[in-house]
């Protein structure tokens, strides 16, 4: 594992602990030797990871698509930023660059793209771990509903264990390490398949 992309909000939440919280995971990837891949910007939580990893020495890689360059505000002091053009662009090359995926607090557009990553490993497209950085208990709701999903059958156990949950990043971080992905999902029955 060389690079960790974090999806999370442009927002700074409702508490300081969001942003001290990405500050922490920003500098734990850092002090790891890892690379953060993250959305670009300079504002909410994507700033204040970017400033984490960087303050600690760390690497960063920007990706961020043309049309959110003014409006996101880039983040001028990224080791490297990728320009892109389009939001399915930015997400195939983070996909692209990461070896593992994780979210820190954020709305809708953080959730869509860690749903995009957790679909991806379910139908077996990557094998890289995925993981929610649970800070303040604010996905447990999410977590709760994972757990309702394979109660109801709408998720296999096994992909339900596939979203590693924690609130502390060194001990996520040490999850990734230990994954291993799960048989890619099928609807061929064993006694169909030559």
């Amino acid at each position: 594992m060389k690079r960790i992309a974090v999806f999370c909000g442009s927002s700074e939440g409702a508490t300081p602990a969001y942003i001290a919280a990405a500050k922490e995971l920003g500098k734990t990837l850092a002090d790891q030797g890892l690379t953060l891949v993250y959305g670009g910007a300079s504002v909410g939580l994507m700033g204040a990871v970017a400033n984490g990893a960087m303050q600690a020495g760390g690497h960063v890689i920007g990706v961020m698509p043309d049309f959110l360059e003014k409006r996101e505000i880039v983040h001028s002091h990224v080791s490297e930023l990728i320009v892109v053009s389009s939001m399915h662009e930015r997400k195939a090359k983070m996909a692209e660059l990461a070896d593992g995926f994780m979210a820190l607090p954020g709305g809708p557009g953080t959730l869509e793209e860690f749903f995009e990553i957790f679909t991806w490993a379910q139908l077996g497209l990557h094998q890289k771990p995925l993981g929610i950085l649970n800070v303040k208990g604010y996905y447990d709701l999410l977590v709760n509903l994972f757990d309702h999903m394979a109660d109801e059958r709408f998720m296999h156990e096994k992909y339900r264990a596939m979203a590693l949950v924690d609130a502390d990043p060194a001990i996520l971080l040490d999850k990734f390490r230990q994954y291993e992905a799960p048989e890619v999902k099928t609807y061929i029955r064993r006694t169909e398949q030559t």
